[in-house]
């Protein structure tokens, strides 16, 4: 016997996965950003010449913030297309986008490995574009609220770029901020 899902049963769903995706990951984003101490007053990201289009630092926590409710609530879209064609394959390459994104921060900024955070955020932008396509063949709207995502971690990917290409001997070098004194 095949049973439809009425309207109100597939808002309902959409809901209950919005409810648990969207706080899920924004908590994933602010954890791997404090884990890895993503914050501009850094004695190492303070050292580094930053491009002349490097946003003022509190722009990163609200487009970011933005963007990972975003990003949850595309991802509830195709969580609750139980029965879509590719709607697994999304949500597993979904995945693999979040772990690559999660990944960054303490790269660049706990392990302060530029050339390392450049590889991982090129595989991002791979792995996003490969979501919205995706996502596309489930749920066009859900591809559509991914592309702002995919502007911003493009943004990323210059800015990490231009960064390691000015402080090439910056990259991997761990600054304290400590002042040594010396007297004679």
């Amino acid at each position: 016997m095949n049973v439809i899902a009425s309207s109100g049963q597939l808002r309902a769903g959409y809901f209950r996965w919005a409810l648990f995706l969207v706080p899920s990951v924004l908590l994933l984003g602010l954890l791997s950003g404090r884990i890895a101490g993503s914050d501009a007053g850094g004695a190492w990201f303070n050292a580094l010449v930053k491009p002349a289009a490097f946003p003022p630092p509190v722009t990163f926590a609200i487009v970011w913030s933005v963007l990972y409710v975003l990003m949850g609530l595309a991802c509830a879209m195709i969580a609750a297309a139980r029965g879509a064609p590719g709607r697994v394959t999304a949500l597993t390459v979904f995945a693999v986008q979040l772990v690559l994104n999660l990944a960054w921060s303490p790269v660049f900024f706990g392990a302060h490995r530029l050339s390392g955070a450049l590889v991982v955020i090129g595989l991002l932008d791979i792995a996003v574009i490969a979501t919205i396509v995706l996502f596309q063949r489930v749920r066009p709207v859900a591809a559509l609220l991914l592309v702002p995502y995919l502007l911003w971690a493009l943004f990323a990917t210059y800015l990490n770029w231009t960064i390691l290409e000015a402080n090439p001997r910056l990259d991997g070098v761990e600054l304290s901020g400590a002042v040594q004194r010396i007297t004679f």
